[in-house]
C-alpha cells in the first residue's frame, strides 16, 4: 500500500510540474486572481454594511473559498472527464491498482494547484485590504482545515466526474457548485436566507469550509470549529470510501473502442 501511495503521489507531482510550467494552464489559473485583486484595491475602503468588518477582507475570504470548491470539485471533475477521452483512464485500468495510483495522484494535482492558487491570491490580498487576522490562532486552524476541506471535496468531485463522458459535459457542474456556494454565505450573511435554504446548505461542505475559513482570517467572526471538523470529516471519509469503488466500476466500462468514439467526436466538434 505504501508504495502505491508514492506511485500516486509522484504521478501527482509530474503532472503538477507540467500544468505550472504550461504558459495556458498558467493564464488560465491567473486570470480570475487578477480580476479578484482589481476588485480588492477597488473595495479595500468600504465596510461590509451593518458590521465593522471590512469589505475587501471578506471578499478576499469568500473568494478563497469560491476557488477551493471550483477547483476540488469542477477541476476534478474536469480532469477525470478529460482522462476518459485521450484513453489515460483506459491505460491506467490496464495495471495493477492502476485506478487507486490514478485517484492519489489526481489528489496530489489538484491539491498542489489550490495552494498555489490561494497562496498567489492570498500574499498580495493580504497587502491591500485591513482587516485580516494572522496569528497563532489562525495559522493553527489552517492546519488542520485545509487538508479537511481538500479531503472533502477532492473525492466528490471525482464521484461527479464518473457520470460525465466529456470535460463540456462536466463543465456544466459548474452551474449547481456556484449555486450551492451562493446559498452557503460564503459571499453575504447566511441568516437573511429562508430557514429551509440554511438548512439544505448545512448539509454541505460549502457552508462549513466558508464558516471554517471567516473564523480564521476574520476577527469576531463566531467560531464552529468542532462542527466543521465533524462535517468535513464525514464527506471525507464517505468521499473516500466510495470514489475507488465508483472510479473501478466506471474504468470496467472503459474500452478501445468506446476511447476511439470519443476521439472522433471530438474532431468532429473541432472541424
Amino acid at each position: 500500500m505504501s508504495r502505491l501511495i508514492r506511485i500516486g503521489m509522484r504521478r501527482g507531482l509530474i503532472e503538477l510540474r507540467h500544468t505550472v510550467t504550461n504558459a495556458s494552464d498558467i493564464f488560465g489559473y491567473l486570470f480570475p486572481v487578477g480580476l479578484l485583486l482589481g476588485w480588492l484595491y477597488l473595495s479595500r475602503d468600504d465596510d461590509v454594511p451593518g458590521s465593522e468588518v471590512s469589505l475587501g477582507a471578506y471578499s478576499l475570504v469568500s473568494s478563497l473559498a469560491l476557488m477551493l470548491v471550483i477547483s476540488g470539485l469542477t477541476s476534478t471533475a474536469q480532469y477525470l472527464t478529460m482522462d476518459r477521452e485521450d484513453g489515460t483512464l483506459l491505460r491506467a485500468k490496464a495495471t495493477p491498482n492502476g485506478m487507486t495510483g490514478y485517484l492519489i495522484g489526481k489528489i496530489v494535482l489538484v491539491a498542489g494547484v489550490m495552494v498555489i492558487t490561494c497562496v498567489v491570491t492570498l500574499a498580495p490580498g493580504a497587502l491591500m485590504v485591513d482587516g485580516l487576522r494572522f496569528d497563532l490562532d489562525t495559522w493553527v486552524t489552517l492546519l488542520w482545515l485545509t487538508p479537511l476541506i481538500m479531503l472533502a471535496l477532492l473525492p466528490a468531485g471525482a464521484i461527479l466526474g464518473s457520470f460525465f463522458q466529456s470535460a463540456r459535459g462536466a463543465a456544466i457542474l459548474m452551474l449547481p457548485v456556484i449555486a450551492l456556494t451562493a446559498i452557503s454565505g460564503v459571499f453575504y450573511a447566511h441568516s437573511v436566507l429562508p430557514g429551509w435554504v440554511q438548512g439544505v446548505s448545512k448539509v454541505f461542505p460549502m457552508y462549513w469550509m466558508g464558516s471554517g475559513l471567516r473564523s480564521a482570517f476574520l476577527p469576531g467572526e463566531p467560531e464552529q470549529r468542532l462542527a466543521v471538523a465533524a462535517v468535513l470529516g464525514l464527506w471525507a471519509v464517505i468521499g473516500l470510501a466510495l470514489a475507488p469503488r465508483i472510479l473501478r466500476r466506471m474504468a470496467r466500462r472503459e474500452s478501445g473502442s468506446l476511447v476511439a468514439a470519443r476521439r472522433e467526436r471530438a474532431m468532429a466538434r473541432v472541424i
